[in-house]
């Protein structure tokens, strides 16, 4: 079994690692403060192949694995993952589906703008009443000549009035279920697409999330994924990759909790000790590694076999389920070593405390993709190893 990354990953976790530090850092506590999008950050990325990672080069990306993808959003969510959560949306629910389920035509037309950063992706799935059940979603389409016309409202939208493509989420007849779900590749800037005023988060306050209604937005025939009625299978498809990215996100804010929280122990002075010459202190971090490292190597384990034959809904979703609750309890562990400081804004705890929050609850709740994981283990061949 081969641990080690090749020379190319190397490289890029290199790059992006040292990008991230001179780059990303510096004003990774304003943007929080401010709410502001990194706009110039986003721009210097997309200038290093960062927001087409996953694009063959004959359309503009650069052409890389899954792993190195997922290096980088651990090296860029080490430091900002409001950062790393935008690469990643515009790479992995808006170009991955596209990539995976366009057709050539579609490849050579949409893919370039998004792999070259001159356009932002997002997705449009979640509703107000369909997170965790996507079937109930009520966002509908119907055929108009050479167009199809979409009318609903979508919830928690990535991204949404700093990107222009959408892959979006519409059935044809709600009482369908699953069936009647397609795909569609948007164009926001129309004016039938009404982006409502930024969520006033707890975290990730510098990636832009918004309400989105659809009133008579319009989407030519031929930006159809697909077939009509494919929409709940891309869907499907497009989580289980998108799961690896929030799984790595997970990855770089504890990675970014321990390093804080190493720096503070290291200083901070307790009974003429360094805190983590305490053993009540080394211990923790003991157990805040050795969690962490073991949820990389699901993680990585997870990017590579994306790139394998078939479908790997399980890997994904273990991945994700354990990284983010991983890096809830690190970053809870960190706050605690803190001691009051980790409640201040002075220190970076504060921030990773927050914004790690969500990643148990986006592109999966840990409750839905424990149903996932057992659902694979109901339909596991268990006669292999008799």
């Amino acid at each position: 079994m081969e641990f080690s990354l090749s020379e190319q990953q190397r490289m890029v976790r290199q790059m992006v690692r040292e990008f991230a530090a001179e780059k990303v850092r510096p004003g990774a506590a304003a943007r929080d403060e401010e709410g502001r999008f990194a706009a110039d950050v986003l721009a210097e990325m997309a200038s290093l192949g960062l927001l087409g990672m996953l694009v063959p080069e004959e359309y503009g990306g650069a052409g890389l694995d899954v792993l190195s993808y997922a290096l980088a959003i651990e090296e860029l969510a080490r430091v900002d993952a409001a950062v790393a959560v935008t690469m990643s949306v515009t790479n992995s629910v808006c170009q991955w589906p596209i990539l995976h389920f366009g057709s050539d035509e579609q490849k050579r037309r949409l893919l370039p703008p998004l792999a070259g950063g001159t356009s932002l992706g997002g997705i449009m799935l979640t509703e107000a009443d369909a997170g965790s059940d996507l079937a109930a979603m009520r966002t509908g389409y119907r055929r108009q000549g050479d167009r199809f016309v979409l009318d609903g409202a979508k919830a928690w939208i990535t991204n949404a009035g700093v990107a222009r493509t959408f892959v979006v989420l519409a059935t044809r007849d709600a009482a369908l279920g699953a069936r009647g779900i397609s795909a569609f590749v948007l164009d926001a800037a129309q004016p039938g697409v009404i982006v409502h005023a930024p969520e006033k988060k707890m975290g990730l306050r510098s990636s832009v999330t918004c309400a989105v209604s659809l009133d008579g937005a319009e989407v030519p025939a031929e930006n159809l994924l697909g077939s009509e009625g494919d929409g709940m299978k891309i869907a499907l498809a497009t989580l289980d990759h998108s799961r690896i990215g929030i799984a790595a996100q997970s990855l770089g804010l504890a990675q970014g909790a321990v390093d804080e929280t190493l720096r503070f122990t290291r200083q901070r002075q307790s009974f003429g000790r360094a805190l983590v010459d305490h053993q009540a202190v080394a211990f923790r971090l003991a157990d805040m590694d050795t969690e962490l490292e073991a949820a990389r190597c699901l993680t990585y384990r997870a990017a590579w076999l994306s790139e394998q034959p078939g479908r790997h809904s399980r890997a994904s979703a273990e991945a994700k389920l354990f990284a983010s609750e991983v890096a809830n309890r690190i970053a809870a562990a960190a706050v605690q070593l803190h001691g009051g400081y980790g409640y201040s804004r002075e220190y970076g705890v504060e921030r990773i405390y927050r914004d790690v929050r969500v990643t148990t609850i986006y592109e999966g709740t840990s409750e839905v993709l424990r149903m996932v994981i057992a659902r694979a283990l109901r339909d596991l061949d268990t006669t292999a190893g008799e």
